[in-house]
Parts: structure tokens; C-alpha cells; sequence
């Protein structure tokens, strides 16, 4: 891979985005390679950490100079719409990881992922009524899920940058690191946090939270079902209730 680097660990799966020069702008090769990494990760379920690397840049979004050169059948394509639904339709959670911009479809990019961690310098925005085009990649509707759907309007409407106290507060983000040189410890601390839980209790747990409103309560019923079935639930609550036994010290 040339757009993204790679990082292989136990459980998780750690995804730099590599176009420095070009401020991480998503082009249609970082495209294939994501492609390829939410396959590996589909065959093989494993938490997902996504970085912009040390450069002080997440994405600046898409490669303007391809996106200007696309027609209609392009944008029926759903090239990075079509990405981004794939990685928030992964098995098990993931995170990003995000310091400095994260500009139209770099921030439809961070959106698509579970969780969201940024330093204090992290600016989100969507500019792209500006260049004569809407935020086709998730904005419309995974930002008003996330900040309510007056605010995501008006972010929407007027292009208007996000700092990251801000993010917070409207809860776009759900941790700010106030040194980006932490940023990858407070990410990392979060997965392995997550990482503690059941398996496919998480997966499971993903499904139903991501389900459409008429699925439920059907939805959390059989994703129930088969987790009281998982020997996996009886060994944590054996583990649960022999601690709640054992003589205090």
C-alpha cells in the first residue's frame, strides 16, 4: 500500500493515512486501500484505530482536483459514500483518531467510524456547498445524528469550522487530547478499554445500536437470544459472581 501504512496488532488493526504532500486528501487509490482493509477486517473481525498520522492533518477531504473532473455517473457511483458506509458497517468497533483538519470528506471519513478521539488543535467542517456541491459521503445524515439536526444544518448550510472544544460539546467528538503527542495513548487506552468486552457481545451491540429505529426491539431480542446461548457469557458471569464470593481481605 502507498496511500495508507499498516499496523498489525493482536486485536486491532492500526490505518495511517500516508498522502502527506497532498494533506491526506482522499484520492482514488486511499479509496482501493481502504477498500481492501475493510475486506481484511470483515474476514478477519478486529478493532480499527484511523489516523492522519504525525503531520498535524487528518484528511483535508477529497482530491479536489479528481472530484472536479467527476460526472453524474461518478456521483451515482457512490465512490466514497459507498466507503465510508463499509467502514461504519464493520464487525467490531472503531475509532478515530484525529489531529488537525478534517475537512468535507475527511470529516464524512471520521464520522463513519464509531468513536472519534482529537487533539486540541482538530478542526471539522464541511465546505462544500462552497465549491457548488453538497456533503455527499454521510454528512447529511450521520452529522444529525451526531449534533442534532438544527446544528448539523447550519454547519451543513454555511461551511462554518468546528474547533475541537466545540466538538466536544456538541458531542461530535468524544475525547480532546490537549498534546497531539498523546493522541495515539488516549485512542489506544479507549480500544483496549473496549477491547475488555466480549467479542461478540461488541458485534452485536453494534448491530443493534446501528439498526434502523423499526428494527427495534426486535433487533436487541435476537441479538439477546444468541448471546445468552455464547459460552462466553456464562464463563464472564461465572467469573462475576465467584468474585462477588470471594472472603475481603
Amino acid at each position: 500500500m502507498t496511500a495508507l501504512l499498516l499496523e498489525e496488532r493482536a486485536d486491532r488493526l492500526v490505518v495511517t493515512l500516508n498522502r502527506p504532500d497532498r494533506r491526506n486528501a482522499i484520492d482514488a487509490a486511499m479509496v482501493e486501500e481502504l477498500h481492501a482493509v475493510c475486506e481484511r477486517l470483515a474476514e478477519s473481525p478486529r478493532l480499527l484505530l484511523l489516523t492522519g498520522g504525525a503531520e498535524g492533518i487528518f484528511a483535508a477531504g477529497a482530491d479536489i482536483a479528481q472530484l472536479r473532473e467527476r460526472g453524474r455517473l461518478e456521483a451515482l457511483a457512490a465512490i466514497n459514500q459507498g466507503l465510508f458506509a463499509r467502514i461504519r458497517a464493520l464487525p467490531l468497533p472503531t475509532v478515530a483518531a484525529i489531529d488537525g483538519p478534517a475537512l468535507g470528506g475527511g470529516a464524512e471519513l471520521a464520522y463513519a467510524c464509531d468513536l472519534r478521539v482529537c487533539t486540541s488543535r482538530a478542526v471539522f467542517g464541511q465546505p462544500e456547498v462552497h465549491l457548488g456541491i453538497i456533503a455527499g459521503a454521510g454528512a447529511t445524515y450521520r452529522l444529525p445524528a451526531l449534533v442534532g439536526e438544527a446544528r448539523a444544518k447550519e454547519l451543513l448550510f454555511t461551511g462554518r469550522r468546528v474547533d475541537a472544544a466545540e466538538a466536544l460539546r456538541i458531542g461530535l467528538v468524544n475525547r480532546v487530547v490537549a498534546e497531539p503527542a498523546g493522541l495515539l495513548d488516549v485512542a489506544h487506552a479507549l480500544l483496549d478499554e473496549i477491547a475488555r468486552a466480549s467479542p461478540l457481545a461488541l458485534r452485536l451491540t453494534k448491530l443493534a445500536v446501528d439498526a434502523p429505529a423499526a428494527a427495534h426491539p426486535q433487533v436487541d431480542l435476537v441479538a439477546q437470544a444468541v448471546l445468552f446461548e455464547d459460552e462466553e457469557k456464562r464463563r464472564r458471569m461465572t467469573a462475576f459472581l465467584e468474585r462477588g464470593r470471594a472472603p475481603k481481605s
